[in-house]
């Protein structure tokens, strides 16, 4: 394989086929953190009971055949955000907590395009692509941030909740900081006296399993060095609850005009530290309450829709932003509790992961009247909302984008989907076509410290996924001819940036 870095292409405006929609429904677009297929009743998990979420999904359509475009947190959101394949992007990997924003400037976005056709636009929650250009001063207005890709308001965290800085960005400023005791932030080397989780174990009251040995915020020690900022600090275990009102705030203040509203949830992401009033119940660790507390947001934000009488205006999207994963670095049992029981079931792998489990993630999509209630098995993807919402609102896409529009399948209408997706990025990419997988040969373990299957192996693997969903049989040696002209598709598709 080799490999280069890549600019973005050219983009100019082509229009959407069809005329203005003369519906303006309110989207909300929720993105779980983490979560697998198998960690919903709905879709067949025994060891927990997530009565709002399964409520969404039998009150809409479940896509059974529903994908993120990477394995891993950063590279899918900036495919739904961007609609581009995440590989185009040579930075578009896991992020630090201090990374520039990694959407160019003045490239169209989900957001953007929402607000071009006259919505309210509104981030809430995780964001993970990177904010400000250049070393980020923390203590002043950050740019670009959120509104520089068409956000109108923002609340979000930086990175992930076991990243520094562990405070909250409201509008590009960090909320409560008091500016006698300003933030510093660092991913190479600790500030002099500061505690980490190596020199003062003493003050854990969560212990790393691997990483996570920096600096300590809440008696949770995290990925990256900072000093100060104290005031401005989040308390853990009410992040869901700060998330939710400022989601619903939003809602609020939008109610008399049409609102985008992208709420990117933190559960079941490490160090999962849910609310008192969801811990030790689930039965299945704190990850298993994390993901109780996820559901009961979700079932908060659907009730207050309700309540406001926007329900049935509005369309609700569900998703994850990869696979699923038990051991992500903290000691919470959650390996040793789930056991067998795969939270990526029935698929193999999950985050990180090539196989199927690594991008194979819940999907409803819900809104009374137009979607009828029921599953669908067509293949599609969060890159493609971008088109398909711009084709509902009678929106202009740019040309050069991947996402294509497949609204028909999204809503119900068309069991067809995409016919192809390639998954990953920095050049670690799988492709599908139709039912069938194709798993280039990769260096490095089969199982990585995480312990998840990472679809590396010596040789090309072809999967059946329609007749093999768990992809325990290789069918590489038996259908050569189908993995050349599959290898030589995946080829011509990433010419340019890639090469196997």
């Amino acid at each position: 394989m080799k490999s280069r870095s890549i600019l973005l292409p050219a983009l100019v405006l082509a229009s959407c086929a069809g005329q203005p929609s003369a519906e303006r429904p309110n989207v909300i677009v929720i993105l779980a953190d983490d979560l697998g297929c198998g960690d919903l009743s709905a879709l067949g998990c025994e060891v927990l009971h997530t009565p709002n979420l399964d409520r969404l999904c039998a009150q809409g359509l479940n896509l059974t055949n529903g994908h993120a475009a990477a394995p891993t947190s950063t590279p899918s959101r900036y495919s739904l955000m961007t609609g581009f394949y995440p590989w185009r992007n040579s930075d578009a990997e896991v992020l630090t907590g201090d990374a520039n924003l990694l959407i160019a400037d003045g490239q169209p976005t989900l957001a953007g395009m929402m607000r071009q056709a006259g919505y309210a636009t509104g981030a809430v929650g995780k964001w993970h692509l990177g904010l400000g250009r250049g070393p980020i001063d923390w203590n002043r207005p950050i740019s670009p941030s959120p509104a520089d890709v068409g956000f109108d308001y923002s609340f979000i965290m930086a990175a992930t909740v076991d990243r520094v800085p562990t405070v909250y960005v409201e509008n590009g400023g960090v909320v409560g900081l008091d500016a006698s005791d300003p933030l510093e932030v660092s991913y190479t080397a600790n500030f002099p006296g500061e505690p980490t989780a190596l020199t003062n174990p003493e003050m854990l009251r969560l212990k790393p399993s691997m990483g996570h040995s920096c600096s300590i915020v809440n008696g949770i020690p995290r990925i990256g060095f900072m000093r100060g900022g104290h005031s401005a600090c989040w308390v853990d275990e009410e992040m869901a609850d700060e998330f939710l009102a400022r989601a619903k705030g939003f809602i609020d203040d939008n109610r008399d005009r049409p609102f985008f509203l992208y709420y990117g949830l933190h559960q079941p992401h490490v160090p999962r530290v849910p609310h008192t009033r969801f811990a030790g119940k689930s039965g299945m660790g704190a990850r298993g309450d994390a993901i109780l507390e996820a559901d009961w947001c979700v079932g908060e934000l659907m009730r207050h829709l309700g309540e406001s009488g926007l329900a049935d205006n509005t369309i609700v999207i569900f998703t994850s932003d990869n696979g699923p994963v038990l051991d992500d670095g903290y000691v919470d049992q959650a390996r040793e509790l789930w056991g067998d029981v795969s939270p990526a079931q029935p698929y193999r792998g999950g985050k990180y992961s090539l196989f199927d489990g690594g991008t194979h993630v819940p999907f409803f999509v819900r809104w009374p009247g137009h979607i009828r209630p029921g599953r669908s098995d067509a293949l599609v993807c969060q890159m493609d909302l971008f088109a398909s919402l711009a084709g509902l609102l009678g929106q202009p896409v740019p040309e050069g984008l991947d996402s294509r529009n497949t609204l028909d399948a999204f809503l119900g209408r068309s069991p067809q989907g995409r016919d192809e997706i390639v998954y990953g990025s920095m050049g670690r990419l799988t492709y599908r076509h139709g039912d069938w997988q194709l798993i280039p040969p990769f260096e490095g373990p089969a199982v990585d410290a995480t312990d998840i299957e990472t679809g590396n192996s010596d040789a090309w693997a072809l999967y059946d996924l329609k007749a093999d969903v768990s992809q325990r049989t290789d069918l590489a040696a038996e259908y050569p001819e189908k993995v050349s002209a599959m290898r030589a598709r995946l080829n011509e598709i990433i010419r340019g940036h890639y090469e196997f």
